[in-house]
């Protein structure tokens, strides 16, 4: 992007005045220049175009305005999606190896500059470096599996039962597709989605969300250097989403929409787009339910504990939501965690030594805030935490509140901060009711030596993913998706694919 259009400030760089004051800031430099390497524009048939408006992206470690983006309005979407309509025919009928080895050349092009893109996300999104050192190869995960999945789309022939024909069916891509990704991992969501359309000959519009479109800005110029033809997929950056979504989902030409975000905005694009029947997935909010039963081995429970709840700041789906431990372990395992949160330094994310950055913005920092008086104004004891530090950017500390009753609200809401709430339950059935009670169901974990237990619980928790004795579930060959209100179809693994493509049935008489 140009310089003139990413205006920054001589403090932009540095930390909140916390404890971070003795840490030397990343130069303004390097991340000028990383800046800068982003295009500018909407990307439309193959062209970076300028748009009469712009829209802010904010450092939410500093809320300094980070960079001025392309607003793209309803009628360059439009033009986005006749430019996706007339590329169809030819991505579709591109060989399979063809369109592996393009994806597999932009994996290689994401690995290649995976320092610029992580700086990118940090500066966009907050997270720690490492952490999104890590998005980048996840990110990359997807380009690389799909790719994989390109060459292996299938079909059947196999003989009527009565003998008179042969049934045959193939696999077609749905057609022109619009990705709408959430803020939190801005470029994994993106090539989760991106990956399986291209793999399966979909043309693609691609909106990001409004906080963090710069790591997908990026993405689209490294899709281009691999050799994607023009039209294949548009980047429409808006500060308007509504504005431009709507007319996009009215059109009869578009037959596929892939979203990530909260359940409520979900809601509202499935009934839009059910008007025109539009094939749907949906992956939407969470409230996950952590078990500790009384046989776990309380090392890795802890260990797991700040994996589920802190990655990404616990803005994630699958975060950690609800910590459900055994009464006779509850204490100790309270006090452990309370160590390990205490410990956690919080600062900018460019600060080698930071463990969590800020939350995304000023409006989900009073939001957690709100979360934590609601509960302690109920009864709940804060154990560390609680507040958010004095100082520029929207941080909350790491926080663990114990005596947490059912009626607060963060027990019944996302949570979506580093916020820890225990609650005591007293045998198996008590916990799978109290895991179960709620109209999500993204992602559990459960933490006990028993096989046997672990199966049963397992089977019975309502959600789509379960980690046994693990707090990290996401994997690229895995199938990521939730039950409920935690939305609908599945992304990554063998099924990825499949939310792109038709399948078509041949009756064949051989006479």
């Amino acid at each position: 992007m140009r310089d003139d259009r990413h205006p920054h400030r001589p403090d932009a760089t540095t930390p909140p005045p916390t404890e971070q004051e003795d840490t030397p800031p990343m130069t303004l430099r390097t991340e000028r220049d990383v800046l800068a390497a982003v295009p500018d524009g909407c990307l439309i048939d193959g062209v970076w175009r300028p748009t009469a408006t712009v829209f802010d992206v904010h450092d939410p470690a500093t809320g300094e305005v980070l960079a001025q983006v392309a607003d793209a309005t309803p009628a360059e979407a439009a033009e986005a999606l006749d430019a996706a309509c007339r590329a169809q025919p030819g991505w579709a009928a591109t060989p399979p190896r063809q369109r592996a080895e393009l994806l597999r050349r932009a994996y290689d092009l994401l690995l290649a500059r995976a320092d610029d893109f992580a700086l990118l996300i940090t500066l966009e999104m907050g997270k720690p470096l490492a952490e999104s050192q890590g998005e980048v190869r996840y990110a990359a995960d997807f380009l690389l599996w799909f790719s994989e999945q390109a060459v292996r789309i299938g079909g059947e022939y196999r003989l009527a039962p009565d003998g008179g024909s042969r049934l045959v069916t193939t696999r077609q891509p749905v057609g022109p597709c619009l990705l709408i990704t959430p803020w939190n991992f801005p470029l994994a969501m993106m090539t989760r989605k991106v990956g399986p359309a291209l793999a399966a000959g979909c043309t693609a519009l691609l909106k990001p969300a409004e906080e963090t479109p710069l790591s997908c800005l990026l993405l689209a110029q490294v899709l281009i250097e691999a050799g994607l033809p023009p039209g294949v997929i548009g980047l429409l950056p808006t500060g308007k989403p509504a504005e431009l979504v709507g007319p996009l989902l009215a059109d009869a030409r578009l037959r596929k929409l892939s979203f990530t975000g909260s359940t409520e905005v979900g809601r509202e694009l499935a009934a839009a787009s059910g008007k025109q029947l539009l094939r749907s997935s949906m992956e939407l909010g969470g409230n996950a339910p952590f078990l500790v039963f009384e046989d776990a081995d309380l090392d890795a429970a802890v260990a797991g504990a700040l994996l589920a709840k802190l990655r990404n700041g616990g803005q994630s789906c699958v975060a950690a939501n609800r910590f459900l431990v055994h009464e006779t372990a509850a204490e100790e395992f309270v006090e452990r965690l309370t160590e390990e949160m205490s410990a956690v330094r919080l600062a900018r994310g460019t600060d080698p030594l930071a463990r969590l950055g800020p939350v995304i913005s000023e409006e989900q920092r009073d939001r957690i805030a709100l979360l934590v008086s609601d509960a302690v104004d109920r009864g709940a004891k804060v154990h560390t935490g609680g507040a958010e530090p004095a100082g520029r950017g929207w941080f909350f500390p790491p926080t663990v509140l114990s005596g947490v009753p059912g009626d607060a609200l963060m027990v019944q809401q996302e949570i979506f901060g580093p916020v820890a709430q225990v609650q005591r339950f007293t045998d198996e059935a008590d916990a799978v009711r109290r895991a179960n009670a709620t109209g999500s169901g993204l992602v559990g974990y459960l933490y006990t030596r028993d096989i046997g237990r672990a199966l049963r619980v397992a089977d019975a928790l309502e959600c789509g993913m379960v980690g046994v004795n693990r707090g990290l579930v996401s994997n690229a060959a895995a199938p990521f998706g939730g039950v409920k209100d935690s939305g609908l179809g599945r992304e990554g693994g063998f099924e990825g694919i499949d939310e792109y493509l038709s399948t078509k049935y041949l009756a064949v008489d051989l006479g």
